[in-house]
């Protein structure tokens, strides 16, 4: 974490809870896809289901041509704050919204046959029709991110496809990663040949989806331009690749302020001002236990450990343990590193939490308060 920024946590000037992105690691991140993308001569786009945080769009826009989207609504952000048409997937396209959404696209996936024999008709000629696969492998252990797992609704097998690509469909897309490296992908992309080599030759681009860490440290990004190349002048399509964690991978912080501090049969509680549940619910789901700025990650024997609280009357609202140096007061910040890939995308207002706010730490060395959130935010989503 930049050391300016984290002696600038007491000013007032910056609130609690509050998301604050580091502009020049997302710099950073950008610089390196993009060495990856005319490396390998692939077009790399940001998945707005793990960053959409548009104010920073114009910066991402400097690096990549575009973003992928996956609902109407991400389809405008993408219009609005990037300048152009969305690469769209959407697992079932609504019949009142379709129009809209080939209008406002450059690609567009389907998720199934039936889907394509349903709407090509409202498509063909007007945007480039692709149709996501399923090459039935996938080494993703958390059944909830597994888009392989038996049953899946998520793309169609080699057996629900014929052996020619009809008129109009130009496209194949898979997304069987989460945030793995090279060598998972050199291994799905062995699955994926076995199974659908013969429509990848007639293919004019394929979508490699997401779960492509590249700004991970220890990725071996040499390894993935050689994969991509050859993969591209293998089949002779276009490459395109959309990954979400990557974009903002380590890029920032959630900022937090201690509320309470109590005993609760021998166990030391910290409640905060933000919210697992709420307001970082992956760490829950996946699930893992997020990275405090200056805690030990486990219990320390001797040190002031403490299990910390969300502020929704949630049960299950907490996580723990973690050691520190000194005790914890009221009023103390505690700060959760890499919060900003999937957890602005994710939080919610149960219980009527406010949401965290969002801010920039500029280039320059200066915060940027960019966005509050208080009552209206929270009725705006009831009725």
């Amino acid at each position: 974490m930049n050391t300016n920024l984290l002696q600038h946590l007491a000013d007032p000037a910056i609130p609690s809870p509050c998301f604050i992105l580091e502009e020049a690691k997302l710099r950073r991140n950008l610089e390196l896809i993009d060495s990856v993308q005319k490396a390998a001569g692939v077009t790399i786009i940001l998945a707005l289901k793990g960053f959409s945080m548009y104010s920073a769009f114009p910066l991402v826009h400097e690096y990549l041509s575009g973003a992928t989207a996956s609902s109407l609504n991400e389809i405008k952000l993408v219009n609005d704050y990037m300048g152009v048409k969305a690469h769209t997937y959407i697992p079932a396209y609504r019949d009142d919204e379709f129009d809209e959404v080939v209008e406002r696209s450059s690609h567009l996936t389907f998720n199934s046959w039936s889907q394509w024999e349903r709407f090509k008709g409202r498509a063909v000629g007007r945007v480039s029709c692709g149709i996501r696969v399923n090459p039935q492998y996938s080494e993703v252990a958390t059944e909830m991110y597994n888009p392989c797992v038996p049953g899946s609704r998520l793309g169609a097998t080699r057996d629900q496809l014929p052996d020619q690509l009809p008129d109009g469909l130009e496209g194949l897309h898979f997304h069987t990663l989460c945030e793995n490296d090279s060598f998972t992908l050199e291994r799905t992309l062995e699955a994926l040949e076995a199974r659908f080599s013969d429509l990848l030759h007639q293919a004019k681009w394929v979508n490699f989806g997401g779960g492509h860490l590249m700004t991970r440290e220890g990725y071996d990004t040499a390894h993935l331009v050689g994969l991509l190349t050859a993969f591209r002048q293998k089949y002779n399509v276009d490459v395109i690749l959309e990954p979400g964690s990557a974009i903002a991978w380590q890029t920032g912080v959630l900022v937090s302020t201690v509320l309470d501090v109590l005993d609760s049969q021998g166990i030391h509680v910290a409640i905060l001002d933000t919210s697992f549940a709420a307001h970082m619910p992956d760490t829950l789901e996946m699930p893992y236990k997020p990275r405090i700025i200056h805690a030990y990650h486990e219990p320390v024997a001797g040190k002031p450990t403490y299990r910390l609280g969300g502020m929704t009357c949630l049960a299950g609202d907490f996580m723990g343990d973690y050691s520190f140096d000194a005790p914890l007061q009221v009023g103390d910040k505690i700060v959760f590193d890499d919060m900003i890939h999937y957890t602005m995308v994710k939080t919610t207002t149960f219980n009527g939490v406010n949401l965290p706010s969002i801010g920039i730490w500029k280039e320059g060395e200066t915060f940027q308060l960019v966005r509050t959130y208080g009552y209206e935010s929270f009725k705006d989503r009831l009725s």
